[in-house]
């Protein structure tokens, strides 16, 4: 007789169709991220163009390089090194970035195994709902419904 065990799930669950900027209802803060990064002197097109879309990411679902930088038409380093010099972290979600086989990957610049810095975006994660298995990959699935919510589009 087989045995059914109850497993808990990630909040990660596939978006059947990505919303459109106008059903989005922006909350002061986001509102006031994207004033922020329209505003910060140092970033490129690109880079105001990454952190506007990854607040679309919402808290307890998780993402990776490259379904991110398949959106933005760009590739999984450009999109990590986006990641690793966001000035906005953590409330521009950037450890919602996980690599491609659901594990932490990077963060703060750091690739260190159970480093310091891993550590601290798994908590974050977690801490929005995240399940991660016992090899350290995210349960559920990556979150794909992305939206430039800077665009105007």
């Amino acid at each position: 007789m087989a045995s059914l065990t109850k497993t808990r799930q990630s909040p990660s669950k596939p978006t059947p169709t990505a919303p459109s900027q106008e059903s989005l209802s922006l909350n002061p803060q986001t509102k006031k991220f994207l004033h922020r990064i329209s505003l910060h002197p140092t970033l490129t097109p690109y880079r105001r163009r990454v952190y506007r879309t990854l607040l679309s990411v919402p808290a307890g679902r998780w993402t990776t390089y490259s379904a991110l930088a398949t959106h933005l038409g760009s590739s999984a380093r450009a999109v990590g090194n986006a990641m690793r010099t966001n000035p906005f972290a953590p409330e521009v979600p950037c450890h919602r970035v996980l690599a491609t086989n659901g594990t932490l990957g990077g963060y703060k610049g750091e690739w260190i195994l159970g480093g310091k810095y891993q550590v601290e975006k798994r908590l974050l994660l977690e801490g929005e709902g995240v399940v991660f298995d016992e090899g350290g990959r995210a349960q559920g699935e990556c979150f794909r419904g992305f939206v430039d919510l800077g665009s105007g589009k």
